[in-house]
């Protein structure tokens, strides 16, 4: 496989996969199911032998391995899911991506933007057109649905827990979701495949590629958790970095509730001095962005030097304005975003904003699970990880920014 690391995987391609593969993109999806599609198609087509088992197996010598869908709507809003091909006998894998607002319909003469709740309906439209045909079906849910309401603390409804059950009801043999907002909703299925995977070392590629005088010292460099709810991701880069890890918690006014949550008063820091430092900040979602840049201002008061914020999943819900002027203050340094979220339009334009590309790692997971191998080697990223930090060091010494030893 392209650039793969010796000892890192088992090559899936090595063995006979477990169906024809088929990879449908949801509406909204399209440039990234195409990328994955590229990847797939360029690792099957760099095997030299072409007559072993696997090679011959039905659907493998297909132009794409991206199957036709399409979801239209009646005038009244209501919708259906149709094929635009056999599937039967495939191994079937669905990316959706619930988020993805710019896609539209037309409802009683109206343009309406798809909601989270339409896109998971179409998505069961779909998986209801496979099911009986398909012999596994794999729902790849970047953002996983409803996520956010994962527990219940009064009299509300555990919507995440249902959005599965309902999944696994369906047939659904696996979920791979991206850094869950809390991986425990898996309790809701545990006779179902689920994994909830964590970016790390797609992450620190980007920013190691983009930035390359970052001095990986504790005299030099902080790793800071912006709430306890993301402490343990950014232990996971405090310790692989060998950095000093900071915390701030919120204090909020449970008074009053407004946009459905409780405002923040303050942001509370915990940790050792941050002077002259660079910060990481890892968060698993930007929405608005007005806590994240109010702990960036509150470090930034604290002198530090460059503040890196990095989020699986940048909505920019109300804009990308505030960010701008906050950059143009000189609060932060850069913005890390995966691409498994629709990225607003002029986002990858700005000059603060680093795109995190996820399309190869998503690949080598389906073309791991079509092959029916264990996905241990790819969610572990350890081994990846020393080695990128070992080619960035021997870079900075080539480079004279460091000394060498």
């Amino acid at each position: 496989m392209e650039g793969k690391q010796p000892g890192l995987y088992r090559d899936p391609f090595e063995t006979a996969p477990r169906g024809p593969l088929g990879i449908i993109a949801m509406p909204g999806c399209e440039m990234l199911g195409e990328r994955v599609n590229a990847y797939l198609m360029r690792w099957r087509d760099l095997k030299e032998n072409k007559d072993v088992e696997l090679y011959t197996s039905p659907g493998y010598e297909r132009e794409s391995f991206l199957l036709g869908v399409s979801c239209p709507r009646f005038g009244t809003g209501e919708g259906k899911g149709l094929l635009r091909g056999s599937v039967r006998g495939y191994d079937i894998y669905i990316i959706s991506d619930v988020t993805a607002y710019q896609v539209e319909y037309t409802m009683y003469g109206r343009s309406v933007p798809m909601s989270p709740d339409d896109h998971y309906q179409d998505l069961k439209r779909i998986i209801s057109a496979i099911r009986g045909k398909a012999q596994h079906i794999n729902v790849i849910m970047p953002f996983l649905y409803e996520s956010r309401q994962h527990r219940r603390t009064g009299r509300e409804s555990m919507d995440c827990a249902m959005a599965l059950q309902e999944l696994y009801n369906m047939g659904v043999s696996n979920i791979i979701t991206f850094d869950a907002h809390d991986p425990r909703v898996q309790n809701a299925i545990p006779l179902m495949g689920f994994e909830s995977v964590n970016p790390y070392y797609q992450v620190l590629k980007a920013l190691l590629r983009s930035i390359s005088d970052l001095r990986l010292d504790k005299d030099h460099m902080t790793i800071i958790s912006p709430d306890e709810g993301a402490i343990s991701r950014n232990i996971f880069y405090s310790t692989v970095l060998g950095l000093d890890l900071g915390m701030f918690y919120k204090r909020r006014d449970y008074s009053r509730v407004v946009n459905g949550r409780n405002p923040i008063i303050a942001h509370e820091y915990l940790g050792d001095d941050v002077a002259g430092k660079d910060i990481l900040v890892s968060d698993d979602i930007i929405a608005t962005g007005e806590s994240i840049l109010d702990l960036a201002r509150e470090l930034k008061s604290r002198k530090a030097n460059r503040i890196f914020i990095a989020g699986t999943f940048c909505f920019f819900t109300n804009g990308m304005d505030a960010f701008q002027k906050a950059y143009d203050e000189g609060a932060f340094c850069r913005v890390l975003g995966c691409n498994l979220n629709f990225l607003p339009q002029g986002l990858r334009e700005r000059e603060w904003f680093i795109e995190v590309d996820m399309s190869k790692y998503i690949s080598y997971i389906i073309a791991t699970l079509n092959h029916d191998h264990s996905l241990h080697a790819l969610l572990n990223p350890m081994d990846r990880i020393k080695r990128l930090l070992s080619n960035y060091h021997a870079m900075q010494v080539e480079s004279g920014i460091i000394p060498g030893p």
